[in-house]
C-alpha cells in the first residue's frame, strides 16, 4: 500500500471510531443520560445535570433518546404548603360534588333543607332574645337598687353597695353579655348557611345542567 494511501485509511479508521466509541458508551449500562432546560428555556443533554439545575424538573433518558423517568422539580416549603392545599381542595371540591349528586333529586330540595335549618336557628335565636330579655329587665332592676347606696347616693347615711348585690350585678351582667354573643354567633352561623346552601344550589345545577341547556 502506498504511503497516501495508507495515510487516508489510517484518518477514515480514526473518524470511524470517533463515530462508534460514544454510541457505544451511550449504550452501556449504568450510564444514564439526562435532559433539563436552562434558565434561558434553551433543552440541553448531558450524562449528569449541573449542580445549578438539579432542583429543576429533568428527564432521565436510555440510549435511544426516549425518558425513562421524569422527576419533577423541587418545590419549596411555601410551594409545597401550597401545592398540598390546593390538592386538598380539589378533593374536597370532589367529594362535595359526588355528595350533591348522590344526596339530591331537585335543587327544590337543597333549598327546602335550607329553609328548615335557617328555621331552625330563627327558633333559637328567639329563645336567646327571651333570655337576654329577662336578663336585661333583673339588670335594670338592680342598676336601680344600686342608686341608694354609695357611692351612687348622695344621701348622708347611705351604706355601702351589699356585698350580695354587687356579686348579683356581676353575674347578671355576664349573663347579658353571654347571651349577646350567643345571638351573634346564631346571625353569623345563620348567614353563613344561607351562603352555603345557595352555593350548593348553584353548584347542583352546573353539574346537572345537560349539555345545550
Amino acid at each position: 500500500m502506498k504511503p497516501r494511501n495508507h495515510f487516508i485509511a489510517l484518518a477514515i479508521s480514526l473518524a470511524l471510531t470517533a463515530v462508534v466509541l460514544p454510541a457505544q458508551a451511550a449504550n452501556s449500562p449504568g450510564k444514564p443520560s439526562y435532559t433539563w432546560v436552562d434558565k434561558d428555556g434553551v433543552r440541553h443533554f448531558g450524562d449528569s445535570v449541573p449542580p445549578e439545575y438539579a432542583s429543576q424538573a429533568r428527564s432521565e433518558l436510555n440510549a435511544q433518546g426516549v425518558p425513562l423517568r421524569e422527576y419533577p422539580a423541587q418545590l419549596s416549603p411555601a410551594e409545597a404548603a401550597a401545592a398540598q392545599k390546593a390538592a386538598q381542595e380539589r378533593e374536597r371540591r370532589r367529594q362535595r360534588d359526588n355528595y350533591l349528586r348522590n344526596t339530591y333529586t331537585k335543587a327544590s330540595d337543597i333549598e327546602q333543607l335550607r329553609d328548615e335549618r335557617l328555621a331552625l336557628i330563627d327558633a333559637q335565636m328567639e329563645v336567646a332574645r327571651g333570655s337576654l330579655s329577662s336578663v336585661s329587665e333583673r339588670l335594670a332592676t338592680a342598676q336601680k337598687r344600686l342608686t341608694g347606696f354609695r357611692p351612687y347616693s348622695t344621701a348622708p347615711n347611705a351604706r355601702r353597695v351589699p356585698d350580695q348585690l354587687a356579686e348579683e350585678l356581676v353575674r347578671t351582667l355576664s349573663e347579658r353579655r353571654s347571651m349577646q354573643a350567643t345571638l351573634a354567633s346564631r346571625e353569623k352561623e345563620k348567614t353563613e348557611l344561607r351562603a352555603e346552601f345557595d352555593a350548593d344550589i348553584v353548584r347542583y345545577l352546573e353539574l346537572t345542567r345537560r349539555p345545550g341547556q
